[in-house]
């Protein structure tokens, strides 16, 4: 399963910058768990990464600052019972992560004023709402 794993269209990282480590998983799989390394820790060093745009690497770092140690993202996956369903897994879970971080941030919000109608029916609503509560007195200010 030593692809390279495409982010975006235009961001691919090589098989190569990908670190994967196996472990004993203490997920579902009764005694099978005590005797194979199923659970699977896939790390990605993207502060050091030449395949990601330094324009892109800073976005990224800002980004998913608390989740990297040393600017190294790291993903464990042992939901699964076997170790290939658990690289796939990790290598989903990296991949939504890295393109959630890749993504170009929201159009900045241009502020704008109530209509002139808007408040006048505001207005008046406030108005209803007095005229109401005035009538509900024992005995009304007039």
């Amino acid at each position: 399963m030593a692809e390279d794993l495409t982010v975006t269209r235009t961001l691919v990282i090589p098989a190569s910058e990908l670190r994967e480590r196996f472990s004993r998983s203490s997920g579902p799989g009764g005694q099978h768990v005590n005797t194979t390394d199923s659970r699977v820790e896939l790390s990605f060093d993207l502060a050091n990464s030449p395949s990601v745009p330094e324009w892109l690497r800073t976005r990224m770092l800002d980004r998913l600052a608390t989740r990297l140690v040393d600017g190294v993202l790291t993903i464990a996956a042992s939901e699964h019972r076997a170790q290939v369903q658990n690289r796939a897994a990790a290598r989903e879970r990296l991949t939504s992560l890295l393109r959630a971080a890749a993504a170009a941030p929201p159009p900045a919000r241009r502020p704008t004023k109530p209509s002139r109608g808007a408040k006048e029916r505001r207005i008046a609503a406030k108005k209803r709402r007095g005229i109401t509560k005035r009538n509900r007195r024992a005995f009304p200010d007039d």
